[in-house]
Parts: structure tokens; sequence; C-alpha cells
């Protein structure tokens, strides 16, 4: 934690809060009369820690002012609980300040943060649905102003400072969501500062095993860590003035890699605290883009590169308007990382989309973070559960950087494929893509992207639903454009099945009988087997209304008969003399499928087949069918057999002209008895013990005999 952070930490009265406030900030006639409002609105309120409430909006508008010198957001933070936890309304807010202020103060009010006695228990289901509302208020809150989010993360800084106050559990409970919303949302807004405190303070909470033991590390090497570092710095300082810049023109800054992110480098590693490579790292200030390489320059020819570890982030900015060169070097045998960026870069580095706020009366910074990903969000989701769950996707993760065969660079979670890809570019490219070249080296399809990889996807001239995929993408957008596209396919290919079942079943009577009878809802037919037959009746008797006596003969061949076959289920009005599974799509037992009718034999596909929705689409005959969900029972048995040769392949021969399943076998535990015991596990259609101890006694001599269902029992 840093010095302003500890600072804040140990602030509990109203006075040195106000002190506090007054550093980071001019104060004027505005401010005051915020500030004065504020005391007098929460005057009797205190917090579990007992200190007067009023101290913490105070000091989170110390942060916020620390973040960003912008006057509306500091005074919103003032006023930002008072609509909720006070007497005074939004109104009063807009006629006494002005509507920027009340905007700001709307959008946290509408928040609704959730209090300590909301809190549910970190083991209780309810803790994601409270997290997503709170979430999805949160950015929906925040899309008109982004301001909405900075002065939150002020506020959840300030209570993860203040969360000792809490018992246990809801201490867990904010830290988890903390780190899994807030410290995301802070990193796509590019506020790394925030970022930073935040994980490091959740990592307190949820890990205090693990963030002892790097605390325990870098304060036992903190003296030797300083002394290598100031050798370092000292030489590298040299080697820069010595090619001609001024100590005015540059700046160089240390610092050691925060205790989450070590932590999370060292898991994903899996490595020691020791073997993370950029645990110890330099920041060179520079005056402009130019110098950046040049010093790159002048560290490359000096110490060793490891080059594998070179990042431009200059050139190809991140998401979040981060720039900056990385570069990893030895010296003296150990391992730094130089960062170079200019003094503008640094200030979007520090505070990301703050910067603009912080910095809009001197030198504008030169990248700003990308918002898109805020206003893409599909907040119309109704399912708050799964928005949470696909945002948290897209902000919880690390990134990696693109390239499109043109230059164009695309932003992406670590572990995206080529298949993440086509769907950045577009849903249709997506879609329909059969193919990719990465680095002009043709891949599969669903290959692992790396940083600086240059993409090409081919595509056909029609979608191509690829649903078991859906779990081996990363993207939200790739998942949910897959998802979309197989509904819309499954839709398809119902209807159309409803339409050829039905024309199926009045075939005698009518090629085409959907020609002359609407039918609603056609897409339920190949899944509902009630609903096909009430629409049977429905044109049965319509036909019959209409037509005459010879119609009504040819209705007499409509009734639909169950017809089974092994573990599939027809239901047809023809009489089927056997069902096959066409060998192009292989189904399994649950799959979805369909049944197409050849003469006097039914052809079983799994419902996405591509060979059958051809069929399907050309009116192909078709029947209703479904797997029969017959049950397994498992028993357990040991048998004795003579040590015989042969003695065992009769028996397991036995079991399977009675369609036993073996699952489980142990034969010749002693091979010179004369007699062997085997133990036998299997599974078997039929629920009654006895009848299947008799069919076993017919054959051997039963030892030992249950039923699994029993034993479980």
């Amino acid at each position: 934690m840093d010095a302003f952070s500890k600072k804040i930490k140990s602030i509990n009265s109203i006075g040195r809060a106000i002190d506090e406030l007054k550093s980071h900030i001019n104060f004027d006639s505005d401010l005051q009369k915020a500030l004065d409002f504020c005391i007098r609105a929460h005057e009797g309120q205190f917090r579990k820690s007992g200190e007067p409430y009023v101290v913490h909006p105070i000091l989170v508008a110390a942060i916020t002012a620390h973040i960003s010198n912008d006057k509306a957001m500091v005074i919103s933070a003032l006023l930002h609980d008072v609509v909720e936890d006070t007497n005074y309304d939004l109104e009063y807010i807009e006629q006494e300040y002005d509507k920027d202020i009340a905007h700001i103060v709307d959008g946290m009010t509408k928040i609704v943060e959730l209090r300590e006695h909301e809190l549910s228990p970190s083991s209780s289901n309810e803790k994601l649905l409270t997290s997503a509302l709170t979430f999805r208020k949160m950015l929906i809150a925040s899309i008109d102003d982004v301001r909405v989010l900075v002065v939150k993360l002020c506020d959840r800084l300030h209570n993860m400072l203040t969360l000792e106050a809490l018992t246990k559990s809801k201490q867990l409970r904010i830290a988890e969501e903390t780190l899994v919303v807030y410290a995301p949302i802070a990193h796509r807004l590019g506020i790394s500062t925030l970022k930073n405190h935040l994980e490091d303070l959740c990592f307190y909470y949820l890990y205090p095993n693990e963030y002892k033991k790097v605390d325990d590390y870098v304060k036992k090497h903190q003296q030797m860590i300083q002394v290598t570092f100031n050798k370092f710095i000292s030489k590298t300082k040299d080697l820069i003035e010595k090619n001609g810049y001024n100590s005015n023109d540059f700046k160089i800054i240390s610092r050691i890699k925060h205790y989450y992110s070590i932590f999370l480098k060292m898991q994903r590693k899996g490595v020691n605290i020791d073997e993370v490579l950029d645990l110890l790292a330099i920041r060179i200030l520079v005056k402009s883009d130019i110098d950046c390489y040049k010093i790159l320059g002048f560290i490359h020819l000096e110490y060793k590169p490891l080059i594998a570890r070179f990042k431009d982030y200059i050139s190809t900015p991140k998401e979040n308007g981060y720039q900056t060169l990385h570069t990893t070097v030895f010296h003296n045998s150990k391992i730094y990382e130089v960062q170079i960026r200019t003094f503008d870069m640094h200030k979007v580095a520090e505070y990301g989309v703050a910067a603009h706020w912080k910095y809009k009366n001197g030198n504008k910074a030169q990248a700003t973070p990308n918002m898109n990903w805020l206003h893409s969000l599909e907040f119309s989701n109704e399912n708050v559960e799964e928005f949470y769950h696909d945002a948290k996707l897209d902000l919880f993760s690390e990134d990696i950087v693109v390239y499109s065969p043109k230059g164009d660079t695309f932003t992406m979670p670590r572990g995206s494929t080529a298949f993440d890809y086509a769907y950045q570019i577009h849903s249709d490219v997506g879609n329909r893509a059969v193919e990719c070249y990465i680095n002009k080296v043709k891949k599969p399809l669903l290959t692992e992207l790396r940083s600086s990889d240059i993409i090409s996807i081919k595509t056909t001239d029609h979608p191509i639903p690829r649903c078991t995929w859906i779990d081996m993408v990363k993207t939200t957008r790739a998942k949910k454009s897959i998802k979309l596209l197989c509904t819309s396919r499954v839709r398809e290919i119902d209807e159309m099945s409803g339409r050829n079942i039905v024309n199926t079943i009045f075939s005698r009577y009518n090629k085409n009988v959907l020609a002359n009878h609407e039918v609603n809802a056609l897409y339920k037919i190949p899944n509902i087997l009630d609903f096909t037959k009430h629409i049977k009746r429905k044109i049965e008797k319509d036909i019959r209304n209409k037509k005459g006596f010879v119609a009504r003969l040819k209705m007499q061949a409509l009734t639909l008969k169950k017809q089974k076959f092994e573990n599939i289920l027809i239901n047809s009005n023809f009489s089927i003399n056997s069902v096959l599974f066409d060998h192009c799509c292989h189904p399994k037992f649950g799959d979805a499928i369909v049944a197409i009718k050849d003469g006097g034999k039914v052809v079983i596909h799994h419902k996405m087949c591509d060979h059958a929705y051809q069929k399907i689409k050309n009116g192909s005959q078709m029947v209703y069918c479904e797997w029969i969900k017959d049950r397994l029972y498992q028993y357990k048995t040991v048998v004795s057999l003579p040590n015989v040769k042969g003695e065992l392949a009769k028996l397991l021969t036995f079991l399977s002209t009675h369609d036993v399943n073996v699952i489980f076998i142990e034969y010749g535990k002693d091979k010179y008895s004369h007699i062997q015991y085997c133990d036998i596990e299997f599974e078997v259609n039929e629920e009654d013990k006895e009848k299947v101890k008799h069919m076993l006694e017919k054959k051997v001599k039963l030892i030992e005999f249950i039923s699994k269902d029993d034993a479980y029992k």
C-alpha cells in the first residue's frame, strides 16, 4: 500500500478528512458549500467503526481529487450518499448545484450500493444475483457519463481501506465482489493506481496466507532490492546522459510489482517468487515518442535483452489507452524489466480515463481509453446472472493484441482463438468462417492466439453452425453469436421438420396437405408428440368436413402407431421395418435427432447434421422420433468358476446374450487354485434384483450378489 492509501486509511476524524481533501484541490466557494451541506446532511450518522459517517464521503472526495481535478466529480463524491441516506432528494441537488452534478449523483444513487446489513454470506447462492444486479446498474448508470464509474471506484477504494471494521464473512463478500467487478473495471478505464490498490486489498482479505508469503519476501529482501535498484538506476542514468540527454529531459522511477500481480504470475507460470522475472522494474519517462525508441536502443546496446519479452505498446496501445515500451534485460546476474514512456503516457497509465480531467489544463494526454466495451454491452438481456457472467469474461482477463493482414489491431482476452478473432471482425465473418491462416500458416480455427499474431480468415457463402464450439471460444461476442446462430438454425430445422412430418402423415391423401391448411407453431411438431397428434386431428377434421365418402376412407390410414426399435421410438401411420443410423453424423444417445423416412425404413440423423439439413430442406418424408430413456441398473457380484480354460469366456458370452454390460471385472487372484473367484460389476435394463440373480444362478455359482442402489442406500 502506498503512502497516500496509508494516510487515507488512518484518517477517522472530520477535521483531518477536510484537511486531506483541501490538499488535493483548489478549494473555492462551490466546494465549501458542498462540504458544509454534506456535513449537515449526514449529521448524527455513524459507520460500523464508530467514526462519523461524513468522514467517508469527504475521503471519497479526497481520493477523487487525487485521481482527478474535475470539480463536478469531487462535489459529486461529497454528495454521493446524500440522496440515498438522508431526507434530501435529487431535485434539491439539481436546484442547489447544477444538472451536471445531479446527473453524476443520480448515477451513483441508481447503482444502489449493497449495504452491510443486506450482504449475503460468501457461501450463499444469493451473492451472484446481488452482485449481478449491482454490476448491471453500475454500468447502465455510467453509459452516458463515465465519471459515475470513476467516483464509484473511489468510493469502493475507501470501503476496502476500512473493511477491517466488518465481520469476516462480510469482508470476504465485499472483497470477492471488488476483485471480480470493480478492479477489472478500473483496468478497463486504465486507472492502474486504483486497480492495483483494489487488487492488493482484496488479496489481503481473500488469500491472507499467500499475501503474507509475498509480503514477508519483499520485506526481507527490501534493503537488498533497494541497493540493487540504486546501482542499476545510477548506471542507466549515466548511460542516458552520456548519449546527450540532460537530467531535466528524463526521469527514472523504480517499482516493485504489486503483490496481487506477483501472486498471479506465480500461479500462472508455476514459479516461486524469486523466479518472477519482472519483479523489479524501472520506468524511464521522456518528453517525446521518438525519445522512447532512442532510449530503448541505448538500453539494448548496454545490457543484454530478452528479446522474447519485448513489447511495443506505443505503436499499438492497449484498449484502455496504455502506451509504453516494455523490455527485459540482464545486469549483474539480475533481471530487470525496463518500461519506457513519455510523461504524458505516464499520466494515462496511472490515471486512465481520469487523466482527461486531471490534466485538462496542462498537456493533453496522447491516448484515451476505448470505451466501446461499455457501449457494446447488451443491457437488454433480462437474465442478469448471464449478463454478469458474460461481462466478467470480457472484463476480468488479460489482453493480447493481434493484427489483421491490413495491420488493423484487435485487443482480445488471453486464450482467444482464431474463431474468436473472426467474430471480432464481424458476426457474419465468424458464422461463415471455414479456415484461417496465422502468420501465413494454415491453422485450425480453434488455434489459440498469441500477441502480435497476424490472422487471416477465409469464409464460405453460407453460415455454418458450430454449436459444440461454444465452450471452446473465449469472448462473449463469439459465444453469443454461436448461440444465436444455433438457436436460429434449430428453429428453422424444427419448422421444416414439422412441415415434413405433417405432409408425410397425410401423404396418401395429399402430397402437400399444408398447402391448403394453415398451421401455427410448426416448430413444436418434432418435439411434442401430443401437439403433433393435435395438429393431425385438426387437419383431419377440416378434410372430413370439406370432402365426402372417398376422403373419409382415405382418412382411416392416419392413426399414429408406436413402433419401438431398441432405444428409438417411432410414431408413424406407416409400417416401419427397420431403423438405421447414418454414418455422416453418428448421433449418440440423448442427442437431438431427426428421422427421415426412406420407403419402409427410417434413417436417424443428428438434428444439426448438414447432410440431413439438405434432405429436410428438400422436403423429404419424415416421422416423429424420440429416444427411449430406459434406465440401466447396476449390480455387483462375486462368482466362483472352475480354473479351466474357457470358463471365463463362456460366462462373458452368456452375459452378452442377456444384454448385460460389464463395467468392471477382476479375475485370477490365485492362479494355483482349482477355483477362481471373479468380481464383476455390470449394468442391465432390469430393476427386479431377484430376476437378475435367478438369471445368473442358471450359469454360475453366486458367492455374493447385491444391487448397487441398495449399497448406496
